[in-house]
């Protein structure tokens, strides 16, 4: 049995030593698309968002809605999609386990 706690110890320390190296960069809020190399345009991205629907994959503790709004506003300038991102709707608990909410927006004009 000792070498059971032993054990879990290491997988603790191990287990802290990479969310040490992660820091916070794994609960920054993020555009909620990945883009596939090598794709037709069809099916050039995956994910929820489009360019001119933007989603944010957020944690609803950590981010606050003026930096989901400027996330928002961003993407919508970057693809010239529009000139603003208007908020959609918010839908928590179907992300990711750290961060679970997601902001949709439209870009408009």
């Amino acid at each position: 049995m000792e070498f059971l706690k032993l054990s879990s110890q290491k997988l603790m320390i191990v287990g802290l030593f990479v969310l040490f190296l992660n820091g916070c960069g794994i609960l920054q809020p993020f555009v909620d698309r990945q883009r596939n190399p090598g794709q037709d345009t069809a099916r050039l991205y995956t994910g929820p968002s489009t360019p001119q629907k933007p989603v944010i994959c957020y944690n609803a503790l950590l981010t606050d809605d003026e930096t989901l709004q400027k996330m928002a506003d961003e993407e919508c300038q970057t693809h010239n999609t529009g000139i603003r991102a208007e908020l959609v709707k918010k839908r928590h608990f179907d992300g990711r386990l750290l961060l679970p909410s997601h902001a949709y927006y439209k870009c408009v004009k």
